[in-house]
């Protein structure tokens, strides 16, 4: 979850940020840290949505134009006439 970081480096961390902020504060600072990460996650999920829809629409629309090109070669016969 921390990626490289061990028992000993979160302490040491830990250790820091209660002598930085003082055990009063330091519950408040954890939440505002907290809320900003899942903003930030909800925000990531948003943008990773939008793409994946532009991305689908694009594939559709690619799809959609290779029926029309296959509908096209299927309406022809061999001298350019239309078959009905």
């Amino acid at each position: 979850m921390f990626g490289s970081l061990g028992m000993p480096e979160l302490i040491v961390i830990m250790v820091i940020a209660l002598l930085i902020f003082g055990p009063k504060k330091l519950p408040e600072v954890g939440r505002s840290i907290g809320k900003a990460l899942r903003e930030f996650k909800k925000t990531t999920e948003d943008i990773k949505g939008k793409f994946e829809e532009q991305i689908n629409a694009e594939e559709f629309k690619d799809i959609q134009n290779d029926i029309k090109d296959i509908k096209k070669d299927l309406s022809e016969d061999g001298e350019g006439k239309k078959i009905s």
